[in-house]
């Protein structure tokens, strides 16, 4: 059983500990940020109240983009030892064969790649232990209490807490919903019953009417054997809901048919975890010393594919950006904070990430004229781009790499 610290302590420890940067929150993005920081010689402190993250179905798996920001932060090496590699997706709808992804992606544990951010600081003292109960802040130091008794005092509080807004809201920073309910996701590892592997290295099954409310299922190795992600934009109080938790191999393959060929018959090895998402942004979160990131800040559409991405960005733009900049000047007042707010990478990718999970969300349930031809003609060009590209390979590639240019 994971040990949290709520208890006080006697002595020297309930001294304060200085730091020039106190991150609360040890998920991905405080522990992703913890490292870049503390690897650059800030004096960094990581508070959380676990010193193991739990398993919980969160992010799974990463790939394009995503790839070349890790990369750029420095963790792209220690993400190989805690993830599996793929390279091809075969992407099907109703059965059939839409098109082929090529390019490097990864499936892996979110636990495990927390885990291996962490292992990322320098110093293991960086991590503390502990719950973070009030947060004075200032234009000048910020000072933290925590559950223990201990204390903290920063220049920088990053806030990395996720959804968990109880310190926010202490602060005066409240969350706006945009779109309650926004979508259910699903999570599961499954094998063939004979134990022989699957026919393909990753797998895309799009759902085939908008009646179901399926976005996709996403079927792509982790070290566990082979995972599956359910995306869907629907009442999380249907019964297909209870009926995917309770019969999911049977329930899949109703919900969509096209699958039975591809899978054949199989089995669920694990617990069948869900995630209802809503869509919220923060407000009032304009303070002295105080800078909140990732999904702290915005939520994301896990079918999106949005929210690595944009964690990223946030940690990449504040970490090796702003925050050198802002320690080499007394002060941290709210000019310092509204400059990463104001960043236009942060913004950009807020902004595509709100956009593409309205645009899954149209796509996968609209069921107006419009939206059916639309839907229809997506499929059909990348139906048609593939059949191209079979009879001349690596035309798409070339012609993407010119666009990019």
């Amino acid at each position: 059983m994971t040990r949290t610290v709520t208890e006080p302590v006697d002595g020297d420890e309930t001294a304060t500990i200085d730091s020039d940067v106190a991150i609360v929150g040890g998920g991905l993005a405080g522990s992703l940020a913890a490292a870049v920081l503390a690897r650059a010689g800030r004096r960094v402190a990581l508070i959380d109240k676990r010193a193991v993250h739990p398993d919980e179905f969160r992010v799974e798996k990463i790939g394009g983009h995503q790839l070349e920001l890790f990369g750029k932060l420095g963790f792209l090496d220690a993400l190989e030892d805690v993830a599996r590699r793929y390279d091809q997706v075969l992407n099907i709808r109703e059965g059939k064969v839409v098109d082929v992804s090529v390019g490097r992606a990864y499936g892996f544990a979110y636990a495990d790649l927390v885990a291996m951010a962490r292992r990322q600081l320098p110093d293991p003292s960086n991590l503390i232990v502990d719950e973070v109960t009030a947060i004075g802040s200032s234009g000048d130091v910020q000072h933290l209490e925590l559950a223990s008794g201990r204390r903290v005092a920063a220049r920088l509080v990053v806030l990395a807490t996720g959804m968990a807004g109880a310190l926010g809201y202490k602060l005066g920073i409240r969350r706006r919903v945009l779109a309650e309910r926004h979508s259910v996701s699903f999570g599961f590892t499954i094998a063939r019953q004979d134990g022989t592997p699957f026919d393909f290295e990753a797998l895309t099954c799009y759902g085939e009417r908008t009646a179901d409310g399926i976005d996709y299922l996403s079927l792509f190795p982790v070290h566990a054997g082979m995972r599956a992600n359910l995306f869907m934009f629907r009442d999380p109080t249907d019964p297909v809901m209870r009926e995917l938790r309770r019969e999911p191999e049977a329930t899949v393959l109703r919900l969509l048919p096209g699958l039975r060929s591809y899978l054949g018959d199989f089995r669920v090895t694990d617990r069948v975890q869900n995630w209802v998402m809503d869509l919220t942004v923060v407000e009032g979160h304009l303070r002295p010393g105080i800078v909140l990131i990732g999904d702290a800040f915005q939520t994301n559409c896990p079918a999106a594919g949005t929210g690595v991405a944009r964690l990223l960005v946030d940690v990449d733009r504040l970490c090796t950006e702003y925050v050198p900049r802002w320690l080499m000047t007394a002060g941290m007042g709210l000019e310092k904070i509204s400059q990463f707010y104001a960043d236009r990478d942060k913004i950009a990718a807020d902004q595509q990430s709100l956009k593409m999970a309205r645009f899954r969300q149209a796509l996968t349930s609209r069921n107006d004229i419009g939206w059916d031809v639309r839907r229809r003609l997506h499929f059909l060009r990348r139906s048609l781009a593939h059949r191209v590209d079979q009879m001349h390979p690596g035309w798409l590639g070339r012609v993407r790499g010119v666009l990019r240019a």
